[in-house]
């Protein structure tokens, strides 16, 4: 008799606030709130909670909605793709400004509950040796973390895609920046998409982190995009098989960015990740 495919549970799934930066940071907890998650991904995007503009009021404010709502922040991720945030930045002024925001990114997440700080390797200037860049955003990666440490926060790091950085785009390299960086309060986020573009797997990534994969976007692409799932051609169904048969116990979260259209209407966007993905996930247990 062939036993059905393991399967993740849906106490593993998460919500954030994704694609709603054009909506009230209130009217996301709602929707989030009604979709029965009790945890969220906080991603630092203005008007919400980002790092200039984050002061005692704006994070009172923030705690009192989510508190409202019922939620709890499991992760937050300050927006660091682009300028003028980088930790691996060329420029002295624009390294250390970086970093020093990201420390207060720590001091935030403390103040949210949250157990990780989402964190990504920066870029260097392209024509430049590789190893310098590589040097300073572990250094960066090395600061943040030991501030977030004294906090109580753990951090994650998560690869990108060549056109976002020239640090790290792959498992393998993203093991061989973890190694670089040194430290043991630093985990790692598996993105599907960037781990379909890299041509990697679930079983590397397993196999190169183990206990410490404690994160996964789960998102479409063609393989790039970050597209809510059935708008591209990756097989999330036979990944999400992959983690469960892997034991994986992490964070699962959706990240759907798109060309910038979801944001125009996110809730449906939302909803049909939530409803594609509820098949794969093994329901809430009601006690009796």
């Amino acid at each position: 008799m062939t036993l059905p495919p393991r399967r993740l549970s849906v106490d593993q799934l998460i919500g954030a606030n994704f694609s709603f930066q054009h909506y009230p940071f209130r009217e996301m907890a709602r929707v989030m709130q009604g979709f029965g998650v009790t945890e969220i991904e906080l991603w630092g995007i203005a008007p919400h909670l980002d790092l200039h503009h984050a002061g005692p009021a704006r994070i009172a404010e923030v705690k009192q909605v989510l508190a409202d709502h019922a939620l709890t922040v499991r992760c937050f991720t300050p927006e660091q793709v682009l300028y003028p945030v980088n930790i691996a930045s060329g420029d002295g002024a624009y390294r250390q400004a970086s970093i020093d925001l990201f420390r207060r990114a720590a001091d935030i997440a403390a103040e949210l509950g949250a157990r990780h700080l989402f964190l990504t390797p920066g870029r260097g200037f392209e024509n430049e040796p590789a190893d310098r860049a590589w040097d300073r955003s572990a250094e960066a990666l090395r600061q943040i973390a030991a501030h977030a440490a004294d906090r109580g926060v753990r951090c994650l790091l998560e690869p990108l895609q060549r056109r976002e950085s020239n640090i790290a785009h792959s498992a393998a390299d993203l093991r061989r920046l973890l190694d670089r960086v040194g430290v043991g309060t630093m985990d790692v986020v598996l993105d599907m998409v960037a781990m379909s573009c890299a041509g990697d797997s679930v079983a590397e990534y397993v196999a190169l982190f183990g206990a410490r994969l404690t994160h996964v976007h789960v998102v479409d692409g063609t393989p790039a995009g970050h597209l809510v799932w059935g708008d591209g051609d990756l097989p999330l169904a036979d990944y999400l098989t992959d983690l469960a048969e892997a034991g994986y116990r992490g964070a699962l979260s959706f990240e759907p960015f798109g060309d910038g259209s979801y944001a125009l209407d996110p809730i449906t966007a939302w909803s049909r990740n939530m409803q594609a993905i509820a098949p794969h996930l093994e329901p809430r247990k009601v006690s009796a």
